[in-house]
Formats: structure tokens, sequence, C-alpha cells
């Protein structure tokens, strides 16, 4: 890193959140063809996070279905929402750096997760599966959906008074 961008990791006087914030305008202040113009650092905070959190859905979702023997639905739904909980709480404590009152913004959460499991999940994975589209590919699609739509909420909507 040179001058402007170096980042002191170890500082006690910034906090976790800002200093995560820190990293990630440093580097999507080095990102390629102009995209630093367009890309928040809340943008990429949110994609590691939220990547992190889908691999905790796929190990959890192991351990309840293979390794406690869970019926998959309930398997599904366990780590889903163990999950979208631990998103909720790095989200809002290092990628959005939140401080408004954790209970209408928990609320709030739960209906975006809502809309987004009724209307992504099962509206648009189903559709396209129906339409003919390979099961995974439709996933695959509408989870890049929930991602637009869940980051877009947060952002606007939950995490409103975000620094």
């Amino acid at each position: 890193m040179t001058g402007g961008d170096q980042i002191t990791l170890n500082s006690t006087e910034k906090d976790l959140g800002t200093r995560f914030h820190d990293v990630m305008a440093v580097v999507v202040g080095r990102l390629p063809f102009g995209l630093s113009r367009v890309v928040a650092p809340s943008l990429l905070g949110f994609a590691l996070i939220n990547g992190f959190t889908f691999g905790v859905d796929l190990l959890l979702l192991t351990l309840f279905r293979s390794g406690l023997g869970l019926p998959l639905p309930v398997a599904f739904t366990i780590a889903y929402v163990l999950a979208f909980g631990l998103s909720f709480v790095l989200n809002r404590a290092l990628n959005f750096r939140s401080h408004a009152p954790v209970g209408p913004q928990a609320g709030l959460y739960a209906v975006a997760i809502a809309i987004n499991y009724l209307a992504f999940v099962l509206g648009v994975g189903s559709a396209l599966t129906e339409l003919g589209l390979q099961y995974q590919l439709s996933r695959t699609v509408a989870g890049a959906c929930e991602a637009a739509f869940m980051y877009g909420v947060m952002r606007w909507v939950i995490f409103r008074d975000a620094r």
C-alpha cells in the first residue's frame, strides 16, 4: 500500500466496523476499469460477508442433515435462519456500522427475508425451473436476484442510518 492507502489495523482509535469499511474502501479504490466510481465499499463488504454466511449456511445444512439426520426441510430452514441471522449481525456491525435501535431493524430484516424467500427462492427459482431451466442454474439466477434485493434493502431501508 502507498502512503494514502495505509490502514492501521491494530489502532485502538478505530472500531472494527470503521476498520472493515476502511479496508473495503481501499480495495474498491484499486478496482480496474473505472469500477471504483460505481462500486460502493458497502457493496464489496456485503459480498464478502454474504459469501461467508452462504458458506456457513451450507456447513450448517450439512451438519443438520448428514450429521444430525434432521429432515431436509427442517435442516434447510434452521441453516437458512441461522445464516441470515449471522449476516444481519455482521452487516449491521461491520459493513453498515449502524447504531440505530436493533429491534426495528431486526423486524424490517425479518420482513425482507420473508419477501426474499417467497419472491426469489420460491418465485424466481421455481418459475425458471418450470420454464425449463435446469434447477441449479435457476437457483443461481434467483441467488443473484436475492443478492441485489437484499443489498438494496439493507443499504437503503434497514440500515439507512449508516454513515
